[in-house]
């Protein structure tokens, strides 16, 4: 299996369909779906779909989430890793967004500050970024905490549809 990144606990590597009934158990999960869209997958064949399209975007982009395995079981525990966006995210477009989610078991464990510093120094020392932006809901203490431990900065709150989210960035 080829890594992409590794850490002192994590193995970050392209998402494959072998991924498929870890990221099930993560995305089926209400409290995982909090925060996000409040709609956990139903079914394993939405999860092949997400992974299609996720692989679409390595295609596409070169660059899209990564799975994160821990190193001493081989368990995928969720994902992290950049996204591309060519169209408008808050007036912003051809952007990178740094995302990451995880299994509920394995919050509190430091896997999203880990992978995400990972993934941040990727961006700007592989791929050469001058910024890289992010988004939470603004009731996500947990996630904005990472990224405010990351030095990304507090940008604004910013609607996207029905949904009011904040935005974060960071300069090289």
């Amino acid at each position: 299996m080829t890594y992409i990144l590794q850490t002192e606990r994590l193995f970050l590597r392209e998402i494959q369909l072998i991924d498929v009934d870890d990221l099930f158990e993560m995305d089926s999960d209400p409290e995982v779906h909090q925060y996000i869209d409040k709609k956990p997958v139903q079914s394993k064949e939405e999860v092949i779909e997400t992974i299609h399209f996720i692989r679409k975007q390595y295609q596409e982009n070169g660059i899209g989430r990564w799975a994160v395995i821990d190193q001493s079981s081989g368990e995928c525990v969720g994902w992290c890793g950049l996204k591309f966006f060519r169209e408008r995210l808050n007036k912003q477009a051809n952007i990178y967004e740094l995302g990451y989610r995880f299994k509920r078991k394995h919050w509190g464990k430091g896997y999203a500050s880990e992978s995400a510093k990972a993934v941040v120094n990727y961006g700007f020392e592989v791929l050469d970024l001058e910024k890289i932006y992010a988004i939470t809901d603004p009731e996500n203490s947990g996630s904005r905490h990472v990224l405010e431990k990351l030095g990304f900065q507090f940008v604004e709150l910013f609607k996207d549809g029905d949904d009011l989210l904040t935005w974060y960035s960071l300069a090289k």
